[in-house]
């Protein structure tokens, strides 16, 4: 579509202006397209790569909508659902709508497992405007009777293919029938297939198609590469290149694939985390948060975590592990090179891989470059000195900097009359309990 604001798409100024101070301008395409329909009401069916500013193509609509349609809070009972397949993926939205809900009188909570769900319940007790959740924790609200959805005005359905992938389409279902029918539905997915055609056809009425490019990766802003070395090359190669000044986040297949690698790292001298299902949410966060401030500058992810990991300017993605299939490939791919900017993807390839690879790349319709290494090849050093350096936030004061105070220097408080000090040896009786204290 042709360049435009988001006050002439139709959004209030008071979005507009929270829009500006996040530094937020200019919509891409997708929203680009969307917002109009959105905003007037009309299912939609929004298609585009990752990374392209799916959620504020969703979320700004919703926002607005629920905002010109002031109502009162009800106990239990939210008037717009978002769902998405992943923890990380709802604290992601959550994060992009709460701050710009604020000035709009609009509320948002998230609703997902491996958190307290007596937290959540009781949020949606007090009456919340917005509710992002996750399928399996949702319904274990709504059997609970801790939430109900018979109040929902507008359900968006984000990611829906992975959510296929992972086998919620039967908890996704069950969750739009329990929303009324005459709501506004929008479904955003990069692809029709596993089961998520079935549901556009049996949720969306009419809906406005919008789709700005078709699933693949462009090689314009995305340079990618293959690496064929030998099996005992693997880790010493990954690890050189782990070693760069940038953030690089490598992907493996099994969650203990994940912990293996991250502890070779460390071993190495690279500071490295892992993200995996076996986490719990504290643990995901953790990680997340410290790769998104530069420390460490490595994670090690499975699959399960590539779609929920947002942090910017990740400058090279690492196949350590070939990925299942080309749609496996361009979600790990596409958590570079995010929102128009560069970025590198390499696959590490030993020699029984390389057709396997090759299959993968031609079904994403990338072309990419291949090399021959070993450890220590010219191309692994340019990698392994190649990005950005990132200067951790907020770094903690070195332990050895830190003042220390002596033990002897410790003030000690002196004791209470009629008690032992408890570093005065106190004799045992027969059975080993405690008697009065020594002379």
């Amino acid at each position: 579509p042709p360049e435009t604001t988001f006050r002439a798409l139709g959004l209030p100024d008071r979005l507009v202006a929270a829009l500006a101070a996040r530094g937020i301008d200019t919509p891409f395409a997708i929203q680009a397209r969307a917002l109009p329909d959105a905003l007037a009401g009309r299912d939609v069916l929004g298609r585009a790569q990752t990374g392209s500013g799916k959620t504020l193509a969703f979320g700004l609509p919703v926002l607005a909508r629920l905002a010109a349609a002031p109502a009162r809070r009800r106990e239990k009972a939210p008037r717009a659902l978002v769902l998405v397949p992943t923890r990380e993926l709802a604290s992601q939205v959550a994060d992009v709508l709460t701050p710009l809900g604020q000035p709009l009188g609009v509320t948002v909570t998230t609703v997902y497992g491996g958190v307290s769900i007596g937290r959540q319940i009781e949020r949606m007790r007090r009456g919340v405007d917005i509710v992002v959740a996750t399928p399996g924790r949702l319904i274990d609200l709504l059997d609970r009777r801790a939430a109900t959805l018979d109040g929902i005005e507008i359900t968006v359905l984000d990611e829906a293919d992975h959510m296929a992938d992972l086998g919620f389409l039967p908890a996704v279902t069950r969750i739009l029938d329990a929303t009324p029918a005459g709501g506004q539905r929008m479904l955003f997915s990069a692809t029709l297939d596993r089961g998520v055609g079935r549901l556009v056809t049996a949720y969306l009425s009419d809906p406005a198609l919008h789709a700005v490019a078709a699933e693949g990766i462009e090689d314009g802003t995305t340079e990618h590469s293959v690496l064929v070395l030998p099996a005992a090359d693997k880790v010493a190669v990954a690890t050189e290149i782990a070693s760069r000044p940038a953030r690089t986040l490598f992907f493996v297949r099994t969650k203990h694939g994940a912990d293996r690698l991250a502890r070779q790292f460390c071993r190495a001298g690279v500071d490295a985390a892992a993200i995996h299902g076996n986490l719990n949410q504290n643990q995901r966060q953790r990680a997340l948060a410290g790769f998104a401030a530069g420390r460490p500058r490595v994670l090690v992810a499975t699959n399960v975590a590539a779609r929920g990991i947002h942090v910017d300017d990740v400058e090279l993605v690492v196949h350590f592990d070939p990925p299942n299939d080309h749609k496996d490939y361009l979600h790990r791919s596409g958590r570079t090179a995010r929102a128009g900017a560069s970025g590198m993807v390499i696959a590490l390839a030993e020699q029984a891989q390389v057709r396997e690879i090759e299959r993968l790349h031609d079904a994403a319709g990338v072309t990419p470059a291949t090399h021959h290494v070993r450890t220590g090849h010219d191309v692994v050093r340019q990698l392994a000195t190649s990005g950005t350096p990132v200067v951790p936030a907020a770094a903690a004061q070195p332990a050895a900097a830190r003042p220390a105070t002596a033990p002897s220097a410790r003030r000690r408080r002196p004791a209470r009359p009629g008690r032992a000090r408890r570093d005065v040896a106190r004799p045992k009786d027969r059975y080993g309990r405690a008697g009065t204290p020594a002379a």
